[in-house]
């Protein structure tokens, strides 16, 4: 039953999450050869009537986070239906849930119901605020961009706060489970035993808020929106060009050295009022109109060829479809197709293990027929 290929062949994962954080990590293990089982209730995920837009009918939404399973629906509120969850639950080598902390106690699918029966089981639990104080608080990335602080920083200086375009935190939760479900499976290597693993949108938020969390923890700032602004180096935001603005990131002093080198002012990379990062950071209001009139003399990709060329990091501000097109100029393949549905390429790729596609993302209960046999006979 299991796939053969990838680095993660022969892992199975029961897949009770639902939404973005849970199905994300596990579609990531899915590409790596996991074998994902996606238990849905008879509704089916969340995701599924979220739209427009959508594809011959299916939410694009879905479609985005889900290939590389099977689906299996499931109402947890049968007995019977439950029995078959626990089946797959003590098959399994991981089970991944994001339901309210403690929720599928009352099933028998909890931490210790499910160790009771399979002691090496990674469990990986994905919440908004964690199994303590904040168990009954929903947990929502939008909420979360509130109460971490992002939106605090996003946003003009003058204007309302903003949320991110996506929901950052899902993402960067799934990738916090993936990260906490290949070092408990390495630990079950070395001892056989199982655990727990626990992940919350906050502590993802927090730990990803980096240099904002550091100068708040280690050093008593409290960092302010700036929109686009950089608030430890300059030039590190969008420049107006002849037609569009280009993201200069001019990182350190050897980059802007060569930024100035290109827009042919080599002196001003000489004055002491911007030769080293903090005193271009701290006279930004100066040297900003010097720089955006030569960038005024060409567009932004053109800018952009000569700048890169040059060892400066910079870049157009590109819709998505830019985006996916620049990623093809770098022969990044950006797109792969699955039964006929385009999606987006995983983002690692390996020498010797590489990722595979090798199921698009399920219609609700399509495989559940044959998982329920396959329980069945494994059983017997």
């Amino acid at each position: 039953m299991s796939p053969k290929n990838g680095p993660l062949s022969g892992v199975l994962i029961a897949d009770f999450s639902r939404i973005l954080a849970g199905p994300y990590a596990t579609m990531l293990l899915a590409d790596l050869g996991a074998d994902v089982v996606k238990v849905e209730g008879p509704a089916g995920d969340d995701t599924r009537s979220w739209m427009p837009p959508v594809r011959d009918g299916v939410s694009t939404y879905y479609l985005g986070i889900n290939r590389g399973k099977r689906s299996i629906a499931l109402d947890l509120r049968d007995e019977a239906d439950a029995g078959v969850a626990r089946e797959l639950a003590r098959r399994a080598d991981v089970l991944i849930e994001n339901f309210k902390p403690g929720g599928l106690g009352k099933y028998a699918l909890d931490f210790e119901a499910v160790r009771e029966g399979n002691p090496g089981i990674v469990y990986a639990s994905i919440s908004g605020f964690g199994s303590g104080a904040g168990r009954d608080v929903p947990g929502y990335d939008l909420m979360v961009q509130a109460i971490s602080g992002l939106m605090s920083l996003t946003g003009d200086p003058d204007g309302p706060p903003y949320r991110a375009g996506i929901s950052v935190f899902d993402v960067m939760a799934g990738n916090h489970a993936v990260i906490g479900i290949l070092a408990a499976l390495r630990h079950r290597e070395a001892t056989g035993q199982g655990q727990h693993v626990e992940v919350n949108l906050l502590s993802s938020a927090l730990t990803g808020l980096v240099n904002h969390s550091s100068a708040y923890v280690a050093g008593g700032t409290v960092p302010y929106r700036m929109g686009n602004a950089h608030p430890s180096v300059f030039p590190y935001e969008p420049l107006p060009t002849a037609d569009n603005d280009l993201i200069v990131a001019a990182g350190n002093d050897a980059q802007f050295v060569k930024l100035c080198q290109v827009l042919g002012i080599t002196e001003v990379a000489e004055d002491p009022r911007f030769a080293r990062n903090a005193d271009r950071t701290e006279n930004r209001e100066e040297l900003r109109p010097i720089l955006v009139d030569r960038l005024k003399r060409r567009g932004a990709v053109e800018w952009f060829d000569l700048l890169v060329a040059a060892g400066v990091p910079c870049g157009p501000i590109n819709t998505i479809d830019g985006g996916f097109a620049m990623a093809e100029r770098f022969e990044l393949d950006p797109v792969v197709t699955v039964g006929g549905i385009p999606t987006t390429r995983h983002p690692i790729r390996f020498s010797a293990t590489p990722v595979s596609y090798r199921l698009p993302p399920p219609e609700l209960d399509e495989h559940g027929a044959e998982i329920r046999k396959w329980l069945e006979e494994e059983s017997a």
